[in-house]
């Protein structure tokens, strides 16, 4: 089989078109032929070498998180045949340990990602796999697992619901994108900001309530103030958004922080902050419970997943310089079967 394989840390340059063996299932285990798997900034932080889970002397290495395909082959007592059409969870846990058993799995004390759907097949756990309704494109399901997932159990930590308002700062992003839409499928208003006019019109027309253009902090906390105190803050950036996301939410209001695109690092003033009693949570992904709902709500037509762009597997590197270029709209997604 083939695969796209980082072969140096760069640009998609250091993508490369490997062979690899065809993988056999073991106990427990499926063999899915990958119709689409979406990027995120996770794989591209890892081409970077901005990933301490991938350090230069496992290179070159295989990632993809977010396969969605048909089962080939699994192992006997695998609850999946083959011919199912799937959608990978690729959360990994433990299984054993007091977070596995009482949940969420994302506080599992080993808790890691699957890595390797950037190729023709991918060999998974069996019992991380979702069954995908026929009236869900592979294109669409791929761009769930890892930026979907991640807002959707956001918005489930801030408590967003119905009339609620929420800041999401750099909306027009995979996360940003998922959290205005999914905002919207709960009943509450989305603030959405972006450096481009023509992202902010396209995230409008998906359901977000508030666009405002822009990207400085300062001036986004006066835009956000005139529309009104959100409840939440859906924060994937990072940096000086923290300090201004807790400027414009309302006393009591939650923040929920899962990335760290404009720095890794926020400071922020902290007698305002325990004077209004904000809070700030950490998250990471969801359980795999929630991403069922996902492939539900999208089955039903709740929401639709923006496809920026498809390309073929020999194109993956393209898919990776696209998306440094910041000119998409919507999830970048590989069809290694094209």
């Amino acid at each position: 089989m083939r695969v796209a394989a980082f072969t140096d840390f760069g640009d998609g340059d250091e993508v490369a078109i490997q062979d690899r063996p065809d993988p056999e299932p073991g106990p427990g285990e499926a063999v899915v032929d990958v119709e689409a798997c979406s990027i995120n900034r996770h794989d591209l932080w890892i081409l970077q070498g901005d990933s301490a889970l991938v350090p230069k002397g496992a290179l070159p290495f295989v990632s993809g998180l977010d396969a969605a395909g048909v089962v080939r082959t699994a192992d006997d007592g695998a609850a999946v045949d083959p011919g199912d059409r799937v959608l990978l969870c690729p959360n990994e846990t433990c299984g054993s340990c007091a977070y596995c058993r009482e949940g969420p799995e994302t506080l599992c004390e080993q808790f890691m990602l699957y890595h390797g759907a950037l190729a023709e097949r991918a060999l998974v756990e069996a019992d991380r796999l979702v069954a995908l309704p026929d009236e869900v494109g592979f294109s669409e399901a791929a761009a769930l697992p890892t930026a979907y997932l991640t807002a959707w159990r956001m918005l489930e930590v801030a408590d967003v619901g119905p009339t609620d308002l929420v800041f999401v700062p750099g909306a027009t992003g995979g996360v940003g994108v998922a959290a205005a839409q999914l905002a919207d499928v709960l009943g509450a208003d989305a603030i959405g900001t972006s450096s481009s006019a023509r992202k902010l019109d396209r995230l409008g027309d998906l359901g977000c309530a508030h666009t405002v253009q822009g990207t400085d902090p300062d001036e986004l906390v006066t835009a956000v103030r005139r529309i009104g105190r959100p409840d939440a803050v859906i924060n994937h950036l990072g940096g000086p958004y923290t300090q201004a996301g807790l400027e414009v939410m309302r006393r009591g209001g939650t923040m929920v922080i899962c990335g760290r695109t404009a720095a890794p690092t926020s400071e922020f003033d902290l007698a305002p902050f325990f004077l209004r009693h904000e809070s700030i949570v950490g998250s990471t992904m969801g359980t795999q419970p929630e991403l069922e709902t996902l492939v539900d709500l999208l089955a039903d037509g709740a929401f639709d997943p923006p496809v920026g762009d498809t390309y073929p597997l020999t194109a993956t590197g393209d898919a990776f310089d696209d998306m440094l270029r910041r000119d998409a709209f919507g999830k970048l997604v590989v069809e290694p079967s094209a």
